[in-house]
């Protein structure tokens, strides 16, 4: 899934000579966390979040200050340089960002000029379509022997009972990397039919267990 189809393309803005007070109230308006700075030509120079905004505002029993403070242009207290993504990067690319950097928002840019923006909230939501979580579907794992081949192997096992698959998932298996765990998901509430095909091809069928048909 590529950026361009997870982005947010309306993007509230600011230029770094606004104030603090300014990011302050669209923050608030428009119930978001970050607000990307950008400057004459919409590239972006800067980004702030709440908790900058937050940070840099006056306690409420500081009246006299409060003014003064929120005065202040917003390029005081924006994060720069910033890290970016492009329209066409991979959705699954940009959340290795957000965890590698601990980060919660990447702008979008093209040629430089921003395009777009992703949260972590979309991150979240683009991970859960990606891995069929929001459909209704049943999730079985597979251990198999670590080998080129392996996948369309047993996918054509489902292939037999024509259930749709929804997802499929790769990942090691932690006790021996002779072997990696293929987690497919499928369109129906019972997977009791295909976990006994899987299993008459010799395959280790670890989730589910189902009631007397340990392996």
């Amino acid at each position: 899934m590529l950026v361009e189809e997870i982005m947010k393309k309306e993007v509230i803005t600011l230029t770094p000579n606004e104030t603090i007070e300014t990011a302050l109230h669209l923050l608030n308006q428009h119930h978001i966390r970050h607000i990307p700075i950008v400057d004459q030509d919409h590239n972006v120079i800067g980004i702030v979040s709440d908790r900058d905004v937050r940070d840099a505002s006056p306690s409420t029993f500081e009246t006299k200050s409060q003014a003064e403070e929120l005065t202040n242009p917003i390029e005081s207290i924006m994060t720069s340089p910033v890290t970016t993504v492009h329209p066409l990067d991979f959705a699954e690319e940009v959340a290795s960002i957000f965890y590698e950097q601990e980060i919660a928002c990447v702008p979008v840019t093209r040629n430089n000029k921003l395009v777009g923006i992703i949260t972590e909230k979309d991150m979240l939501y683009t991970l859960i379509q990606l891995t069929g979580t929001n459909v209704q579907s049943s999730q079985i794992e597979v251990k198999v022997i670590n080998k080129p081949g392996i996948l369309p192997q047993v996918t054509q096992v489902f292939g037999k009972r024509k259930v749709n698959i929804s997802s499929v998932l790769i990942y090691p298996y932690k006790p021996d990397p002779k072997y990696k765990i293929i987690v497919v998901r499928i369109q129906t509430m019972n997977p009791l039919p295909t976990i006994e095909d899987l299993k008459s091809e010799g395959y280790e069928v670890l989730w589910p267990q189902m009631p007397g048909m340990e392996s």
